[in-house]
């Protein structure tokens, strides 16, 4: 009884052939190493970085700053607790909402904006002063 049937895996390689040696692995761990190499320049590091942008943006926020949400809600920052915030987005409106629900800041606190306001302005008269 000649049985025809065998299972490749248990097939040994043919004598001629040169089985996978330590040559044959180097340039796949130099592939793989830049494949690494390339998702961590182009993925990881930038997220990374927006991350702890994000942080530092949250941990800056201050009463009088206009910020935008997730959302896209609008709004002034009334007061602030340790994680939420409450943005005044209308004369009597205030809504309450998560720190991270903030996206953005579009605007520095109104005081601040005062007073770069008051320095332009002493500057331009201190410019007219010198130039009469």
């Amino acid at each position: 009884m000649n049985t025809m049937f065998s299972l490749p895996l248990l097939v040994g390689a043919p004598e001629g052939a040169a089985a996978g040696g330590p040559a044959s692995v180097a340039p796949t761990l130099v592939t793989f190493g830049l494949v690494f190499a390339i998702f961590y320049f182009l993925i990881i590091r930038p997220q990374n970085k927006r991350q702890k942008e994000t942080k530092q943006m949250l941990e800056n926020l201050k009463k009088g700053d206009r910020v935008v949400t997730i959302g896209g809600i609008r709004g002034t920052i009334f007061s602030m607790k340790d994680d939420a915030v409450v943005l005044k987005v209308d004369d009597n409106t205030k809504i309450q909402f998560s720190k991270s629900a903030i996206s953005s800041v579009v605007d520095k606190s109104s005081a601040a904006a005062k007073d770069s306001g008051k320095s332009s302005e002493d500057a331009e008269e201190s410019g007219e002063t010198e130039s009469k």
